[in-house]
């Protein structure tokens, strides 16, 4: 299977996009092979006849063209248009590959070159606010409370496994490789063969998974991850912040604290996961954490290896020379070597830890009994007895080396890995609240209270230190679900530390007691203690979703703070309040201009709530990984908050396949890690006096076009007859339902109403029609009608795109989706819907909106087209277009037969690849 380029015609030696196609080229090649040994010469010839056809198509859009592919691929027997879909979605999944490996070999040419730092580098960041005259004591104490952490989620839009993940990891560290390395013949030769073996096995390896994903499943792809690139990339980024302030601002020791962390929702997240429970969390911590503790002991064990210093060379310190003789080596081989026996205690005790932590974990036992250890504390005060010695002796870079790495590793990831988040829905939370007050007699009928005496009532209960909850009455199987959460949030936080579980999260927050229940619950369960000064060991964090709970998220705030109790509980959490921003939710509920305005001045009205409280904002993004979700770059989203909402401290959601393209490989991994921390301190730091004066200068522009856009959005999703409908019948949703790619349902109910459906596959399934709705619609109709009341209003658009950056981001993503979208594509998929009429009236609303946008947004970008200033993403689509239209045009076929009656096993696997080739090909497509 050959691979085209649009600029196959231009390469020059000077050209530096040439690597890249030669990369697809070669893998292109190799898939072709394996597909002609494989499946035979015939189908070979029928996929190469296709992919022809559909360049036509993609470059020229002629109606032969797309004629000569429905030829081609309407009658194709099941079978062959199974082989069709794989060999398109694997050379997708390739140049995926081959692009993420270009991007890389391209920012390593500019670090090398005498350039200056690149846009999104932590040097970039650091010399932005050297010359903005930032001192060093004001990035020091920014330094002190801060926090960048992206937080891992299980939301199914990730559809690749875990086995083609491994091995499209492989491929890239095997074009890495050629890359990096002058290859001998023979060398080459193996690299070649490598390749083709792994392209073999791919093609090779089933696509989908026979059986939906379990909660653990989800956990131990999240730990993989951490396997790959967290653990030994966060490190790595920690010493080279340090080696960079110390360039950038002399004069400081900057050892950081560890203020990057990676969190994670798998296995606590139970809204609408009914798979979530107790044993579910306790589950996930043991896995995690006896991840941490294995490579805790392959790095010890690594590092005696390293040490075999001898005290007849060396003069050790009497604190490390107490810790050898601890170990109780009996071996006379090392009986000069105090490091090495140093480290086999270290690893006994790490042993014994792990047996006591995880009993099902493989045995792994030192040379002598040991203790385990009480704490990463304990573990890392071991380390650093080997370290002060190391120095002692003029051996500082040795404790520079894999040594400082683990020192890093255990103060950010401890006996835990990553802290997990629970999160539940507040109606749960209501009915568990009620079921306990009702069984103590204390409130009969809890739901039917007004806000103002919920509030009340809560406030009683949580300043009494009696007990609502007794072993001896019978409470419904909800009730006994949600407390045990919590007992086994306890009982881990006991076990782990108190940094394996800090977060509570409520979504659907809509009122101050939606954060009482949640306080009450923790009481309950001994993480919150009540009387003159309370205490929670946890954070409490409203979830504010819809465009409603956002604009009223400061006032709820607000009213929060003035309860005595709850201040009380904020000031024991060293005065810092987190609250989430749900940017999907907001989307489907008002569109994508309307949730990111009012998102935008919901943060700046907190900021204002919690200043006058004298409390930090810390604020949670929600962001997904399309632009219909919140996604989109994370640096400029980051530089485009309002100022001071981020104040040294983020934290954002990492959702379904962006977590693989970012933090797939180490490189990769590291590199999207540094580009947080670099935005969040230009964010925290950087002037900013020119964004807080564009905000409020063009605050009436941008409330004029959200009101124009979310009528037009709320107009055509929630108040058009039969629009559900055609979304049901236009889309896939229904078969995403059935794919197995997540453990959580589609729904929050069992109905077919858009406000119902999770935001997750709402955006999947507009992606793969190529219609892309989410992260466009209504904003042609905004600005039509604000030019018609303002006729002098795009140079004031211009002007805000050129002067705001919150602004110039939200047309930069709406840029790239619209280039994403193709209405000739999302034509067949219309074509679905039996309504004639309601197929035409809606799609031809679609359509003109669209055109309108389209207009719109090229007039106020200075473009005559979309992507003019992203040649890196123009080339990309171009690349992928020829390869993605056969596969949405099968698609379409293939529903067309399943929704006839063809419910077979072979027809439903052969749409499931369908729509994981499409979001190959989209890549950030739910």
């Amino acid at each position: 299977m050959a691979a085209s380029s649009p600029h196959a015609t231009t390469d020059t030696p000077l050209d530096k996009d040439t690597p890249l196609r030669d990369d697809i080229r070669l893998l292109g090649r190799l898939l072709g092979d394996t597909l002609r040994q494989q499946e035979g010469q015939a189908l070979y010839e029928l996929v190469e006849q296709v992919r022809r056809t559909a360049i036509q198509f993609a470059r020229h859009n002629h109606p032969e063209a797309r004629a000569g592919m429905a030829a081609l691929l309407d009658p194709l027997p099941q079978a062959q248009a199974q082989v069709v879909v794989r060999a398109f979605s694997y050379f997708l999944q390739l140049a995926n590959i081959a692009e993420d490996e270009h991007h890389l070999r391209r920012r390593r040419a500019h670090d090398l070159a005498d350039a200056p730092p690149r846009e999104g580098s932590l040097a970039h960041a650091l010399g932005r606010l050297a010359a903005d005259g930032v001192s060093a004591e004001a990035l020091a104490d920014v330094l002190g409370h801060a926090l960048v952490a992206p937080v891992l989620t299980a939301h199914p839009t990730e559809v690749q496994r875990q086995s083609l993940i491994h091995n499209h990891r492989l491929i890239a560290r095997l074009l890495d490789e050629r890359e990096r390395q002058r290859l001998t013949p023979e060398e080459a030769a193996d690299n070649d063969t490598c390749l083709t073996d792994a392209v073999l096995r791919m093609w090779q390896t089933r696509m989908l998974r026979p059986v939906r994903l379990n909660v653990i499943d989800e956990v131990r792809n999240g730990i993989s991850y951490f396997e790959e690139t967290f653990f030994t990339e966060l490190p790595r980024l920690y010493l080279q912040a340090e080696r960079q302030l110390r360039q950038h601002f002399p004069g400081q020791p900057w050892q950081l604290p560890p203020l990057m962390r990676v969190g994670s929702w798998i296995g606590g997240d139970r809204d609408g996961n009914p798979f979530v429970t107790a044993e579910t969390l306790r589950q996930a911590m043991r896995l995690q954490s006896s991840m941490a503790l294995a490579r805790y002991q392959a790095e010890a064990h690594a590092l005696g290896s390293e040490l075999a210093l001898s005290e007849l060379l060396v003069r050790p310190t009497p604190a490390l020379l107490a810790l050898a003789e601890r170990a109780a080596d009996p071996s006379p081989q090392r009986a000069d070597e105090p490091y090495r026996r140093a480290l086999i205690g270290i690893y006994a005790r790490l042993a014994a830890t792990h047996r006591q932590l995880d009993p099902s974990a493989p045995p792994q036992h030192g040379v002598a009994d040991a203790a385990p250890y009480a704490g990463p504390d304990a573990l890392g005060a071991d380390l650093a007895v080997l370290s002060e010695s190391l120095r002692s002796h003029g051996s500082a870079a040795l404790a520079n080396g894999r040594l400082a790495r683990l020192q890093r590793a255990v103060q950010v990831f401890g006996f835990h890995l990553a802290p997990i988040d629970l999160r539940q829905n507040s109606d749960v939370h209501v009915r568990t609240v009620a079921e306990l007050l009702a069984q103590a007699g204390r409130c009969a009928d809890y739901a039917a209270l007004p806000e103002d005496a919920r509030i009340a009532l809560l406030g009683e209960e949580l300043a009494s230190t009696r007990p609502l909850r007794s072993s001896y009455l019978d409470y419904s199987e909800e009730t006994r679900a949600e407390l045990a959460i919590f007992d086994a949030a306890r009982e881990i936080r006991q076990q782990h530390g108190s940094a394996a579980l800090v977060n509570c999260i409520i979504s659907k927050a809509d009122g101050v007691s939606d954060m009482l229940e949640l306080a009450l619950l923790l009481k309950e369960s001994g993480l919150l203690r009540a009387g003159p000064e309370p205490r929670t060991d946890v954070n409490l964090i409203p979830l504010f979703e819809t465009i409603d709970d956002l604009q009223r998220s400061a006032a709820i705030m607000d009213a929060l703070f003035r309860l005595p109790g709850y201040r009380s509980l904020v000031a024991t959490r060293g005065d810092e309040q987190e609250v989430m921003l749900g940017y999907s939710d907001s989307n489907k509920d008002g569109g994508f201009l309307t949730s990111g305005w009012e998102l935008y001045k919901a943060e700046i009205a907190l900021v204002q709530v919690c200043q006058a409280h004298g409390v930090r904002l810390r604020l949670f993004h929600g962001r997904g990984g399309s632009v219909g979700r919140g996604g989109g770059p994370s640096y400029h989203a980051i530089l485009a908050q309002p100022p001071g909402a981020v104040q040294g401290q983020i934290r954002l959601t990492e959702q379904g396949e962006v977590i693989s393209a970012k933090y797939g490989t180490p490189e990769t991994g590291r590199r999207n890690l540094e580009v947080l921390l670099a935005a969040t301190l230009e964010a925290s730091l950087a002037q900013q006096a020119g964004e807080a004066a564009a905000a409020q200068r063009f605050q009436p522009v941008m409330d004029a076009l959200s009101q124009r856009a979310f009528a037009a959005y709320r107009a055509l999703v929630y108040e058009t007859p039969g629009f559900a409908t055609y979304f049901q019948q236009s889309t896939v949703v229904s078969e995403i339902a059935a794919l197995n790619i997540g453990s959580r349902p589609a729904s929050r109910k069992p109905s077919q109403r858009i406000e119902d459906l999770r935001a997750i596959p709402w955006v999947f399934s507009w992606s793969q029609c190529r219609l892309m709705l989410p992260g466009w619609y209504g904003f042609g109709s905004a600005v039509e009608g604000y030019l018609q009341a303002h006729p002098e209003g795009l140079a004031s658009l211009r002007e805000m795109r050129r002067t705001w950056s919150f602004f110039a981001s939200l047309l930069s993503n709406m840029d790239m989706v619209l280039a994403k979208t193709d209405l000739a594509i999302a034509s067949r998929y219309a074509d679905l819907v039996t309504d004639v009429a309601l197929r035409s009236r809606i799609f031809e609303r679609i359509s003109a909106e669209w055109a309108l946008t389209r207009r719109h947004l090229l007039a106020i970008l200075e473009q005559d087209e979309l992507l003019a200033d992203n040649r890196t993403l123009r080339q990309s689509l171009q690349l992928r277009s020829p390869y993605m239209d056969p596969l949405n045009h099968l698609q379409v076929e293939l529903l067309k037969r399943y929704r006839a009656g063809d419910t077979s096993a072979r027809l439903a696997a052969g749409i499931h690849i369908t729509i994981n080739g499409i979001a190959s090909g989209l890549r950030n497509s739910g």
